[in-house]
């Protein structure tokens, strides 16, 4: 196991840059997810500690060692990838001892420590199998095993689980979340799912056009996002936003009504209410907070519960009723949210709000 620290870590090509200087320090044992969209900085932020790409400038440290200059093969790190990146012509054997390949280990102790690993990871009963025999979860098992067999300090996961349907997707990020329990190896994964991210992580660090937003735990990052891209970007489905102007003690929204707010550290009388869908639901008696009205544009039924679309002063806000409770498209309703349930951000630096 290892801690890993970047300092100011910068990634250049040519001159655009694609990482600018971030700073994160990652403990023994933990698990960390990179995530945010496409093109954000994630996989080259992972692929620079893996050694795969040269830093431009800043430092990396695994367990207080400077890998700057180290080979991939030297940093004593293991990575799995996207597309599994698994031998055809091998057997399941065969490719988890590849990771041994430069090992000096016997033959025999060679032998022992893929059985130990293929127990683990439940491919005992596959071992002479082909990749062309097996599931994409269980190749993916084999690429895991080809990392795990090493006994690496760290792991590093670049989107395992694309390549996987849903179902399979589920069930490997249960797997890995129980291998890290069982190991308790470093490990850092990369994700544009931010499902993936708030059930798989310790901490979760959102990044957005090569620069660090929020690192927190996911209740953290799901209760008191620093900034508009986080709270969208986090929870699902994504919050809704609503315009509104600033007065003493409250603000007025453009959809109609208001609300009351302690004073604050907007820069400018404008400013966005943020209702997470699943904290507005059916009113049956408003207290205080936020109460929106109109007509049901859309019905989403999911079982445990049903997203509800609703139609008010030109904006399309999505609120949550119960599962069994389906209102019917132009039906008119009524949503509310408590006053503790909202968020506040500066419509023009989209920061979060702090009450003074």
């Amino acid at each position: 196991m290892a801690t890993i620290d970047l300092d100011r870590l910068i990634k250049r090509y040519g001159q655009s840059t694609v990482v600018h200087g971030i700073d994160l320090s990652i403990q023994d044992g933990e698990f960390v997810v990179l995530v945010g969209p496409s093109g954000c900085g994630k996989s080259t932020t992972l692929r620079m500690i893996a050694g795969l790409e040269e830093i431009s400038d800043g430092q990396i440290r695994i367990d207080g060692r400077v890998v700057n200059d180290l080979q991939p093969k030297d940093r004593n790190i293991a990575m799995v990838f996207q597309n599994y990146a698994i031998y055809p012509h091998m057997s399941v054997a065969e490719n988890i001892a590849f990771g041994l390949y430069r090992s000096k280990l016997s033959k025999s102790e060679k032998r022992i420590r893929v059985e130990q690993v293929a127990e683990t990871l439940g491919l005992s009963h596959l071992l002479e199998r082909r990749p062309s025999a097996l599931s994409g979860g269980q190749r993916q098992r084999v690429a895991i095993g080809r990392a795990m067999v090493r006994d690496p300090a760290a792991f590093l996961f670049d989107e395992p689980l694309s390549n996987l349907d849903a179902q399979l997707r589920t069930q490997m990020r249960i797997e890995i979340k129980r291998l890290h329990h069982r190991l308790g190896t470093t490990s850092v994964f990369v994700t544009h799912d931010q499902v993936e991210a708030m059930t798989m992580a310790d901490r979760i660090v959102v990044m957005r056009d090569g620069r660090i937003l929020q690192v927190g735990t996911p209740l953290e990052l799901y209760e008191k996002p620093v900034d508009v891209f986080t709270a969208r970007f986090i929870g699902s489905p994504t919050m809704n936003l609503l315009p509104a102007t600033l007065r003493e003690g409250g603000a007025d929204l453009a959809t109609g009504g208001s609300v009351r707010l302690p004073a604050s550290s907007a820069t400018t009388p404008d400013i966005l209410v943020g209702i997470r869908p699943q904290d507005l639901v059916p009113a049956s008696s408003v207290s205080k907070g936020l109460t929106v009205s109109g007509p049901v544009a859309l019905v989403e039924t999911l079982g445990s519960e049903t997203l509800v679309h609703i139609e008010s002063a030109g904006q399309t806000i999505i609120g949550s009723a119960p599962g069994r409770q389906i209102p019917r498209v132009g039906e008119h309703l009524t949503l509310h949210a408590p006053a503790e349930r909202l968020y506040y951000f500066d419509k023009t630096t989209e920061k979060a709000l702090a009450a003074q």
